[in-house]
């Protein structure tokens, strides 16, 4: 049997070899979207400022859709 050597690549390295390798991929592709923090046993996942796809409706939408 073969001992299994450690992993260089650290998660945040590993995540950024990935969305690069794709064609055409660029820096901004791999930038981070999320920001975590932990407190108390509690994870809290929030939208990084510096994210440029953000969740909800893009600027310039018209208020919420009206749900009838």
């Amino acid at each position: 049997m073969s001992e299994a050597t450690p992993d260089p690549m650290t998660d945040d390295d590993k995540r950024r070899d990935q969305l690069l390798r794709a064609a055409e991929s660029t820096e901004a592709d791999a930038a981070p979207r999320i920001v975590t923090s932990r407190e108390d046993d509690v994870t809290r996942i929030d939208i990084a400022d510096s994210a440029a796809v953000r969740p909800g409706p893009g600027p310039g939408a018209e208020g919420e859709a009206d749900p009838s």
